[in-house]
């Protein structure tokens, strides 16, 4: 069978676009406009529904706006980075034993049962924090606080409801595990099969040969799944007005009644009874969480763009 070459100085011949194709590729397109499209009206509408508070005079926000949002800012950081550290270990934890130590079939059920987690409504997590892990929080806190009360996260006085911002951290944990277990996984189950066999040919333990085969490799899917983790975790609502009991005040404490609110239960117990100013004060302060969130998500995003072209022949 013999190919016909282009000649010299002709150009190679053209792929033969067809029309399926050119549908594809225009649908495809078009969506990839149109995400673009909404994110920037969802900017504009924040921006153009916050600018009354942003330009507000001291008269109409004797505070400022910067006093009203920063408590807000800092309890939603605080309950996402509580969240991101108990998930992430398990998070990983959990994906090495699916992708490397259970058996296949084992391995099968449990990702689905890791991923259905995702699928229960955020208000399920809600009440179950606050009619089950609460009150049994409280003896854990009064623990805390009498070995590790020396330290400001434990300093007390203990919450006797249990409705603190460890147990928002903790719930916020086992709501973002599904998305960063399945990331890792993922990644893990495409780590260099060369790599991981030549470890075990020399002689390493499967331990030692995750070590240094699978988790190198891994390492910025792990990064990047625990940054998608962390924007599901500070945009979480109803969880967190369910269970926390806020008092709006700048700590760092965990277990006791002074708790610093975040920016979304904010918004949902306080939008249905604001009028005029405050009204553009909550949007504006969602204006805020949607900067912080697009952040995040550009991190995620840079990472994982930096480790794409690695293959396991590199």
């Amino acid at each position: 069978m013999t190919t016909t070459e282009p000649k010299p100085g002709n150009r190679a011949p053209q792929p033969v676009s067809q029309l399926g194709d050119r549908i594809f590729a225009g649908s495809a397109k078009g969506a990839g406009i149109l995400i673009l499209v909404i994110l920037a009206g969802v900017a504009a509408f924040l921006l153009i529904e916050a600018f009354p508070a942003l330009t507000a005079s001291e008269q109409e926000l004797p505070n400022g706006l910067l006093a009203y949002v920063a408590p807000l800012a800092f309890g939603t950081f605080l309950g996402a980075v509580i969240a991101l550290v108990v998930a992430t270990p398990l998070a990983v934890a959990v994906a090495l034993f699916i992708s490397h130590y259970a058996p296949r079939r084992l391995a099968q059920g449990l990702s689905y049962i890791v991923d259905l987690l995702a699928a229960v409504p955020s208000i399920v997590f809600g009440l179950w924090g606050f009619y089950t892990l609460a009150p049994l929080s409280v003896g854990l806190s009064t623990w805390l606080n009498t070995y590790l009360g020396w330290i400001p996260l434990f300093a007390g006085p203990v919450s006797t409801t249990g409705r603190t911002m460890l147990v928002v951290g903790l719930v916020l944990a086992v709501m973002i595990l599904p998305i960063i277990t399945a990331v890792a996984r993922e990644v893990f189950l495409q780590a260099p099969k060369l790599h991981e066999e030549a470890a075990l040919a020399l002689g390493a333990p499967r331990w030692e040969m995750i070590r240094l085969a699978v988790l190198p490799f891994g390492r910025s899917g792990v990064v990047s799944g625990a940054m998608l983790g962390l924007g599901r975790a500070l945009g979480e609502t109803m969880a967190v007005a369910i269970i926390l009991s806020a008092s709006g005040a700048v700590t760092v404490n965990l277990i006791s009644n002074q708790n610093p609110s975040t920016i979304a239960a904010n918004i949902a117990l306080q939008f249905p009874e604001a009028t005029g100013i405050g009204v553009s004060v909550l949007i504006a302060s969602g204006l805020v969480l949607f900067v912080m969130t697009l952040l995040v998500n550009m991190l995620a995003r840079y990472i994982v763009e930096r480790r794409r072209d690695f293959s396991g022949a590199n």
